[in-house]
Order: C-alpha cells, then sequence, then structure tokens
C-alpha cells in the first residue's frame, strides 16, 4: 500500500506586529499562498485522512485556509504541541502513531520540516531562490510504502512552492 505524506511549511507571518513568535499571525500575502496550496490540492485530488498542526497561529491558519478550500471542517485539524520548534525525530514520533490514514498533511515550520524532508528522501531537493527547500507557504508530497512506525525511504512526488501556483 501507498502511503501519502504531505509537508506544509506555514505560510508568510506578519513580523510587523509586536508580539511573542508563537502567536504572530498570517500576512495578507501569507493567507493568500495557503488558499493557493488549498485550491492545488483540491484540482491533484489529494485529500489528507488527518491534518496535524502546530499550535502556533501563523501554522494553524495555513491549515485552517487549506481546510477551506478542500472542503474539510476546520475543527478536524489535530492540533499537535510537538510539533512547534520540532526536529525531525520530533516529527517522525508525531507522525509513528497515524497506523490508520493513507495521506496526512502536516502543518509546521523549518528548520524541521526542511531536516524531515531530506531525511526522508534519498537524492538534494532544488532549492528555492531564497537557498532554502521548503520556503512559506512550500508542499512537498512524499509516497512510501512502509507503514507509519516505521517511515522511511519516502519518494519525493512533487514540491510546490506558491510562487509556481496560479493566483
Amino acid at each position: 500500500m501507498t502511503y501519502q505524506l504531505l509537508l506544509l511549511r506555514h505560510a508568510k507571518s506578519d513580523w510587523s506586529v509586536d508580539m511573542d513568535d508563537f502567536f504572530r499571525p498570517l500576512k495578507k500575502r501569507g493567507r493568500r499562498a495557503a488558499k493557493q496550496v488549498g485550491r492545488w490540492l483540491s484540482t491533484q485530488h489529494l485529500i489528507p485522512d488527518t491534518i496535524l498542526s502546530s499550535p502556533a497561529t501563523r501554522a494553524l491558519e495555513t491549515a485552517q485556509h487549506v481546510c477551506r478550500q478542500l472542503d474539510i471542517d476546520e475543527s478536524s485539524i489535530i492540533c499537535e504541541p510537538r510539533i512547534y520548534e520540532a526536529d525531525a525525530q520530533t516529527l517522525l514520533a508525531v507522525l509513528k502513531n497515524r497506523c490508520h490514514e493513507r495521506c496526512v498533511l502536516l502543518v509546521g515550520h523549518n528548520p524541521g520540516l526542511e531536516e524531515l524532508l531530506l531525511k526522508l528522501i534519498l537524492h538534494p531537493v532544488p532549492l528555492s531562490a531564497n537557498g532554502k527547500c521548503l520556503p512559506t507557504a512550500a508542499l512537498a508530497q512524499l509516497a512510501f510504502e512502509s507503514d507509519w512506525a516505521e517511515l522511511t525511504d519516502a519518494r519525493l512526488v512533487t514540491l510546490i512552492r506558491p510562487d509556481s501556483l496560479p493566483e
């Protein structure tokens, strides 16, 4: 059986507001990018069985915008505190319990998401213009044959960045 892991870095957050990092909201550009990613997922018929999100405001808002585009009830988002500031090992631990899902969307942060992506695939990932694998609102679609508990050797199916998507 083939499983799908969708790694989505939160969309662009608003640094103009003076608040704690955890509570920073999305910028207008970030909201637009999150909607674009949600529309792309819809057109590809990539509807996650489970959506796991960092509880940080910018990640949760990103997940909510994606849900609206996929016509998924936002209450189905599972806020997982371990995703905030997580490294690759922690993110793998979060995913290990997803035994019944075929497709999981994980909405989180760098550098942990990039570390996880590079750990799971066997070849280099093309970098964006700013030198990152996963700039804000980038989505990596991975496929793998092992189950979630032994998630290894994933294949990068596609890497979508908002600047490559239609408005």
